[in-house]
């Protein structure tokens, strides 16, 4: 089917993002994987070719437009090229709009041009070792010392940790308020008592660090809190649809790739004197991946329409993006299994997809989280 979500300026910003792709990133990716981490200087030229803050408005440095379907281009191209390691979405998608939405004019003019140039890697942490989805359960604390907060706490799987400059940081900061007793404080690189863990060794997505964080007694300017002062709940649940939304998004292209690929190499693939797409069971397994495919990318594309227009609910992006991992994860699996021996060897695209993709059902909410959001809202 042909896609119809998109008009010739997107298309041109597609062919901005795969150059960029071919000259920044891809000859240096095996390296990153390697150290665990990528070059800053990747993010410098991230900048400087204008994928970073394009929704930031143009006074400070960004490219002022809030049509999300360039975000979709990036997500899908990145994705293609199974280069998920610089982590673009997370910076421009999930953390620019907290950055442009929440920041009073003192906080925009001091941390958005470095935002859009690649100058300033941002990072969000939440997650601790006691608590991922749970708001409830985080233990990270800030007391109010009049002119600062007093910081402490724990954080961990946070990606971008190693690199980041600017980490917005979810704490308890009236204790008794359970979930409603939340806040979002910014430490800055360098702050006294802000210390980085080890670069957390994964399954996939090696060259994306994802780190430990550790807070002892960090002062924290009372004129780094982000929004309201336990206002994070409220800020975190009306951000959390465009994070899904950008999980899903990866989660279908990767889909249609893997699909892609492994539908040629069936066709040259020879076993019992003739390809492996003569055989009756390749066709179907092909058959059922390109139709559930095609079914996702309908309602993912519908999806992202509603999103730029300011009209998707979060239970339609919980809908898609458990549902688009999900289907990730099956492609996946089946395209390893169809390539034999050869889906095994981290030589080959279907390999490394299997690995990279797999935490995709677990980050922005589990599976089990978005069927949970799903079925309060249809049963209370």
């Amino acid at each position: 089917m042909q896609r119809r979500i998109f008009d010739a300026d997107h298309e041109a910003f597609r062919e901005t993002v795969r150059t960029f792709l071919n000259k920044e990133v891809l000859p240096h990716y095996d390296q990153w994987e390697k150290d665990g981490i990528v070059s800053r200087e990747a993010w410098r030229a991230a900048g400087r070719q204008g994928l970073l803050g394009l929704a930031v408005p143009e006074e400070y440095g960004g490219g002022g437009n809030p049509d999300f379907r360039y975000a979709a281009v990036i997500a899908e191209e990145f994705t293609r090229a199974g280069a998920p390691g610089l982590a673009i979405g997370l910076h421009n998608d999930i953390i620019g709009p907290y950055l442009t939405s929440l920041a009073t004019e003192e906080q925009k003019r001091r941390w958005l041009p470095g935002f859009c140039s690649g100058e300033t890697i941002t990072a969000i942490a939440m997650t601790e070792p006691g608590a991922g989805s749970d708001l409830q359960g985080i233990r990270t604390s800030a007391e109010d010392r009049g002119d600062h907060w007093l910081l402490n706490g724990s954080k961990t799987f946070i990606s971008n940790g190693i690199l980041a400059d600017l980490v917005i940081v979810v704490a308890k900061t009236t204790p008794e308020g359970g979930a409603h007793g939340l806040s979002l404080l910014v430490v800055e690189r360098g702050t006294e008592g802000f210390e980085r863990g080890r670069n957390l060794d994964k399954i996939g997505q090696k060259a994306q660090d994802t780190a430990e964080l550790f807070f002892h007694d960090v002062r924290v300017p009372k004129e780094n809190l982000l929004g309201e002062e336990n206002g994070a709940f409220v800020h975190l649940m009306t951000n959390l649809a465009q994070e899904r939304m950008g999980i899903a998004m990866a989660a279908i292209a990767a889909a249609e790739h893997l699909l892609e690929i492994t539908t040629q190499y069936v066709k040259e693939r020879e076993a019992f004197g003739r390809p492996l797409a003569k055989l009756q069971h390749i066709r179907f397994e092909i058959a059922e991946m390109a139709t559930e495919c095609a079914v996702t990318r309908a309602f993912l594309d519908r999806c992202i329409t509603d999103h730029s227009n300011g009209e998707l609910d979060h239970v339609h992006a919980s809908m898609a993006k458990w549902w688009a991992t999900e289907l990730q994860k099956r492609v996946a699996d089946r395209c390893l299994q169809l390539h034999g021996g050869y889906g095994y060897m981290s030589e080959y695209r279907v390999a490394r997809a299997f690995t990279d993709g797999r935490i995709q059902t677990i980050y922005g909410g589990t599976t089990e989280i978005m069927k949970e959001i799903i079925g309060r809202s249809l049963l209370g």
